[in-house]
């Protein structure tokens, strides 16, 4: 270890302005990172700060600072810093943590120690170390004994381990950042704008080139999108329902919301945007005796036909948008078995189309493509690992203590036994304080103890 203290390139590694020099660029990178929209489009980086200062957003990479080459340098500088410095603290903290403290403690530091008191008891040494063990381990305090300094000394302590707070923490920020360059290297971030009705067995990557990337044998279709909206008019949720199919045509259909993803064969589908498709129209329709139900597209003034059924039915007119936003469709159907139905409908609303078989409910909007945001991230689970370590180890630093308690008994020049109290905490003084005056009290409390003047 002496050797490697001496090496100009361990010393670099070791040092703390170096902790601070890259703990400052990552803190500061990552906030440009959260002010700069990450992997947008070039088009919209110029519309949004202008061609000279896109263009040296591009060349920094700040358009994609996380995945960046210099952002992942800085992370693995800072892991080999980190790394440096824990192995340059792990033997001192691992020396305290199981020292001996009956060996390397003495009467006349005990007499030191701000936290104290002396007793003495009526009686030989030997009643008096009985007595001190009983009244340690009725406290909690479970003692060991050692014979020094003309005299006996009981020691005994409560979270040696807990020095060890601050490694945790050091280990954990390594899994977190372990986990990040594991979903860096073989994970990818996709999109895919999906209209209604139809489906995928390809996403596009958030590159520039947006490469196609295809789904590990399956497809997902965008069974319906809707929206729903504050009485303002304001949109309040986006709503997808998708159906996951797989090559051996097993399948399933799930919702999905903002914060409400799908996750398929270690890919997520988070419902991200959507985009109306101009000119088209969804309309869905519902044999009410069979509960048969198909969704169709529609143009307006253009025939669509649900051959299973024989209806015939199409857009004739469209007015609106009222105080909504929302607009009505003037709809003409015919199942052949009379004279067609003619009947307005709201947007969104089922309208019940009473023919002299059976009846359809009838509902018509605006046809959506649902924007998917599609995330492929293994390293994610280490990262929940390196939090939860993070979160122990805060815990372990912020609230927990190693506290050590000493007790030396020797005999006086009278038929007494001095007894000294003492103990120490590397942290929480007022808690120790707390503990150390409820051991105090159970001294005071017993019969054969009397409290001397420290």
């Amino acid at each position: 270890m002496e050797k490697k203290k001496g090496n100009i390139v361990w010393n670099f590694f070791a040092s703390v302005k170096l902790a601070l020099f890259t703990l400052f660029i990552l803190a500061a990178a990552s906030i440009i990172g959260t002010l700069v929209p990450q992997n947008d489009t070039p088009a919209k980086y110029i519309e949004l700060y202008g061609p000279g200062l896109a263009k040296a957003f591009k060349m920094l990479a700040f358009d994609d600072m996380y995945s960046s080459w210099w952002f992942t340098g800085m992370l693995i500088l800072f892991s080999l810093n980190l790394v440096v410095c824990t192995i340059e603290r792990l033997p001192h903290i691992w020396k305290i943590v199981v020292l001996d403290n009956l060996a390397t403690t003495t009467a006349d530091r005990l007499q030191k120690m701000a936290e104290r008191k002396n007793y003495s008891l009526q009686g030989a040494p030997e009643l008096a170390i009985t007595t001190v063990q009983e009244i340690m381990e009725k406290a909690g305090w479970k003692t060991q004994s050692a014979e020094k300094d003309g005299g006996t000394l009981l020691f005994s302590q409560k979270g040696a381990w807990t020095r060890l707070g601050v490694i945790i923490v050091h280990v954990s920020i390594l899994v977190i950042f372990v986990g990040s360059l594991i979903g860096n290297f073989f994970g990818f971030k996709a999109s895919v704008l999906l209209p209604e009705g139809s489906s995928t067995d390809k996403v596009y990557a958030s590159t520039d080139a947006h490469e196609p990337i295809p789904l590990d044998g399956f497809t997902v279709r965008c069974d319906q999108f809707d929206m729903t909206y504050y009485d303002t008019g304001m949109v309040r949720d986006y709503i997808s329902k998708l159906t996951v199919t797989n090559d051996d045509n097993s399948s399933f259909t799930q919702t999905i919301e903002v914060n409400h993803p799908l996750q398929y064969k270690g890919l997520t589908f988070y419902q991200s945007s959507y985009q109306a498709i101009e000119g088209q129209f969804s309309a869905r329709i519902t044999n009410d005796s069979t509960n048969k139900d198909q969704l169709f597209t529609l143009v307006p003034r253009r025939e669509q036909k649900w051959r299973e059924e024989g209806v015939t039915f199409g857009i004739t007119n469209i007015s609106g948008p009222d105080m909504r936003r929302q607009y009505r469709y003037k709809i003409w159907f015919s199942d052949g078995k009379a004279g067609p139905s003619e009947f307005w409908a709201n947007e969104g609303t089922v309208v019940t189309v009473k023919r002299p078989e059976t009846n359809y409910s009838f509902s018509v909007k605006p046809r959506f493509a649902t924007g998917l945001q599609v995330v492929k991230d293994p390293g994610v689970w280490t990262v929940y690992i390196g939090c939860t370590l993070m979160l122990i180890g805060l815990v372990v630093i912020f609230y927990l203590s190693h506290r050590r308690v000493w007790v030396f008994i020797s005999k006086d020049d009278s038929d007494k036994t001095n007894i000294l109290v003492a103990g120490l905490s590397n942290k929480n003084k007022i808690g120790f304080e707390n503990n150390m005056t409820a051991l105090y009290e159970e001294f005071e409390g017993s019969s054969l103890i009397e409290l001397k003047n420290s």
